[in-house]
């Protein structure tokens, strides 16, 4: 991929606030990380999810696992911020990622407020929408787009 890649997805999302939300499909984001080595994908799953449904497979120094809830009482990590703040710069590129986008907005949402300037959340999540038989990766999702991850 090359710059000119991830200046149409920074450019595209321009048009909004600094500050404010972003969304990027899975491709997109797996173009921003491919082009700009210090952006930090912050998977907010479980460690439960992660080990036994899959996780992306991407350079490790850009990826980060930080629980957005705690499993297994559901509680939300009261560390999240702190945890955050261990692995990235208040300028660094973040992408947060969970099972289907809902967790990862709420996390991307947080760290705006608290300072994190470019925040991204994938649409779609790893896994994805269910499908009519209630299944995941069959319809949209980092597993679904076919890019790089590894199963349990």
């Amino acid at each position: 991929m090359h710059n000119q890649d991830k200046s149409l997805i920074i450019s595209k999302q321009s048009v909004q606030d600094e500050g404010s939300d972003r969304i990027l499909t899975p491709n997109e984001a797996f173009i921003l990380l491919d082009t700009d080595i210090t952006a930090v994908l912050v998977d907010v799953r479980t460690n439960a999810e992660r080990d036994w449904v899959g996780r992306v497979s991407i350079r490790k120094t850009q990826h980060a696992a930080i629980q957005w809830l705690q499993y297994p009482s559901g509680a939300r990590n009261p560390d999240f911020l702190t945890n955050l703040s261990e692995v990235a710069e208040k300028e660094t590129t973040l992408i947060f990622l969970c099972r289907s986008g809902i967790r990862s907005k709420s996390a991307s949402e947080l760290a705006i407020k608290n300072g994190y300037k470019i925040c991204f959340n994938i649409l779609e999540g790893f896994e994805g929408s269910k499908d009519s038989d209630g299944h995941r990766k069959n319809i949209n999702g980092w597993c679904k787009s076919g890019l790089p991850w590894i199963g349990s």
